[in-house]
């Protein structure tokens, strides 16, 4: 039997690793300044998520950034949650089956996007720090 007969589809885990090795590969300076962000990673958005980005389906977000960016930030307010990216499997890996580019390289797009967020950054600024990042 073919290892593509016993292939199945990434996990949580797997999808957080490739999340975790891409982010390792981003430029020194630029991790440097996303210290204190948590990446996590959900099959789907919650409802709460869905309904406040005015989705359609929940398959219509791969990755959302939640907290203050740098550029709105000031001192940290108490009970402030900290800043998180989330990474949404079940839509990166419908995107992922629908287009032609590997699970690493959506991965690492949608994690320097939302990244980007935290950093006020424009498309252009997002796309030159994903062209720096050897995606598998």
């Amino acid at each position: 039997m073919s290892a593509l007969a016993e292939a199945k589809a990434p996990s949580l885990a797997e999808i957080e690793e490739l999340a975790f090795a891409a982010y390792e590969r981003l430029p020194e300076a630029f991790r440097r300044l996303c210290a204190g962000i948590q990446i996590l990673v959900d099959d789907f958005p919650d409802e709460e998520t869905i309904t406040e980005m005015n989705c359609e389906s929940e398959f219509d977000l791969l990755g959302l950034f939640r907290g203050i960016g740098l550029a709105q930030s000031g001192e940290i307010a108490t009970g402030q949650m900290p800043n998180m990216v989330w990474l949404y499997r079940r839509p990166l890996l419908d995107y992922w089956a629908e287009h032609d580019e590997t699970l690493g390289h959506l991965v690492t797009h949608v994690l320097v996007h939302e990244i980007g967020h935290h950093f006020g950054l424009s498309d252009a600024d997002m796309d030159a720090i994903e062209a720096a990042v050897d995606a598998p």
